[in-house]
């Protein structure tokens, strides 16, 4: 077989297993949002059947032989083809895909499925004890991973590669040790500086089906194609993107603030934003994907920090916000709507959490994952460790499970390893957003009347349309001119919270 032959039906295989991939996806999202809860048992068998499908399809013995006739060809001489980035990213997932047992990858996707329901009724019960036998059973499954990928290090890296290619459990570490030396500082003399904004700026009664409307209208103004999408409610936010014309939105609303919604919609409209800016011509290859999920996180990040809690955006949100519900922010201008948006505060959640705390609560998960996986710290011992963490970075501690350990979907979903990339999405998009201010200008100004089009085609310019075609650190370093670093985000941190504040 010649390489361009080969070549083609290597292609065919990959986006064979994209299309069913997309058909697991389609059955989780339908379990987050409108499955009857009856239906657990019976979509756990569907999604362990997929999974063993997929296992198979990917680590079908003649992709090996493919990859051998591709990769020695003329095809891929040029490391910058479609052809050779492919190749390459196909033989990386080949690699770890058949390292992993059919049977682990069958009984994780058994038990996340059962567990996330569990963690839906242990966190309505504020009952971790309901939870706890499933959070064993999933470490246990993903070290079993862990050890048949291979590490060099500690088992965390093998989990943490899986969303952040090339990315260390040292690298993180060293990371979130420059984080917490240079924000604590500034969180304390934020939170302690006699200057504050407006307590309960935002709390007013605001109908959910009033906030519908608002959301769905925020979403469409930064760019989102409701003709290619859909915003639904759920448990927890999330984004999922099935294909081509595709890209679904989860929300959650508190009928008494209004802000809950907002930045969950900015949030998952970043994802959104970046799977509908992917190049669909390449959907099931590697170019139709994104680098990493920090890199996609980057993108959430953006919209919901640099965007949403800018006062160009509050000049603007706050008449649209007015509009479903007139009586919701009577009396608030844009102006004080911008400070409340930017108050601080050393709070127990993580996902209502100030841009200037967020990484703080990313690091209390980051340490408790990686003694998880390790075995240096038991699932029944994870209350107690993350009240004491939450207690040293944040000077609080929970008033209960449901908002400490049980808050997030994560741990219930096997996504062991994710977190981290919260806060790499922090640092890359601080550099994205600088620099696509250096090109296109003041985008403060344009916001504040309702254009968000300069700075979403920035970014799928220089980041959404080029898939994974460089790492996540080499894109960011030719969008911006910068290797990434977390300098910029601590510079622009100091800059704003210091001018709003006054310190």
């Amino acid at each position: 077989m010649d390489a361009e032959t080969a070549y083609g039906e290597l292609v065919r295989r990959t986006r064979e297993h994209s299309l069913l991939a997309s058909c697991a996806d389609l059955l989780a999202w339908d379990e987050e949002t409108y499955m009857p809860a009856a239906g657990v048992a019976h979509r756990s068998d569907q999604l362990a059947w997929l999974t063993t499908e997929l296992h198979a399809k990917a680590t079908d013995p003649r992709i090996l032989d493919l990859l051998e006739v591709v990769e020695g060809s003329a095809l891929v001489r040029d490391p910058t083809s479609p052809e050779a980035i492919n190749t390459r990213e196909i033989r990386r997932a080949f690699d770890r895909e058949t390292r992993i047992p059919v049977a682990v990858a069958e009984e994780l996707a058994r038990v996340t499925t059962l567990a996330q329901q569990e963690w839906v009724a242990a966190r309505s019960n504020d009952d971790f004890a309901r939870f706890r036998p499933w959070l064993e059973r999933i470490v246990a499954l993903r070290r079993e991973e862990a050890d048949a990928v291979g590490y060099v290090d500690e088992p965390y890296d093998a989990l943490l590669d899986e969303y952040e290619p090339g990315a260390t459990t040292r690298d993180i570490s060293r990371l979130f040790n420059t984080i917490r030396t240079d924000l604590v500082p500034l969180v304390m003399a934020v939170t302690e500086c006699r200057r504050q904004p407006l307590r309960h700026a935002f709390r007013a009664l605001y109908p959910v089906e009033q906030q519908r409307v608002a959301m769905a209208s925020v979403a469409a103004a930064i760019g989102f194609d409701f003709s290619a999408g859909r915003l639904d409610t759920s448990a927890h936010p999330f984004a999922i993107h099935l294909g081509p014309g595709d890209s679904r939105l989860t929300v959650r609303y508190d009928p008494w603030d209004v802000t809950e919604a907002l930045f969950c919609v900015l949030h998952e409209g970043g994802h959104g934003l970046y799977d509908q800016g992917l190049d669909a011509r390449q959907f099931g290859t590697p170019l139709g994907e994104a680098a990493s999920q920090g890199l996609h996180e980057s993108q959430a990040r953006l919209w919901q920090n640099h965007v949403g809690r800018s006062l160009g955006f509050w000049r603007y949100v706050v008449p649209v916000l007015r509009g479903p519900c007139p009586s919701a922010l009577e009396g608030l201008s844009s102006d004080d709507a911008y400070f409340a948006a930017n108050a601080v505060a050393r709070s127990t959640n993580r996902v209502s959490a100030d841009e200037l705390t967020y990484s703080l609560h990313v690091l209390v998960r980051f340490e408790l994952e990686r003694e998880l996986v390790s075995g240096t710290l038991r699932a029944s011992d994870v209350p107690e460790a993350w009240n004491a963490l939450y207690a040293r970075y944040l000077g609080v501690t929970p008033p209960n499970d449901a908002e400490g350990c049980l808050q997030d979907s994560h741990w219930a979903a096997g996504l062991i390893g994710y977190f981290p990339t919260y806060t790499l999405g922090d640092v890359y998009a601080a550099q994205f957003y600088a620099a696509a201010e250096r090109a296109v200008g003041d985008l403060d100004t344009v916001m504040a009347h309702g254009e968000f089009g300069a700075l979403r085609e920035w970014l799928r310019d220089h980041v959404h349309r080029h898939g994974h075609s460089l790492s996540a650190p080499a894109l960011v370093e030719r969008a911006t001119g910068a290797a990434p670093n977390v300098a910029t985000l601590v510079a622009m941190l100091r800059a704003k919270y210091g001018a709003l504040y006054g310190i």
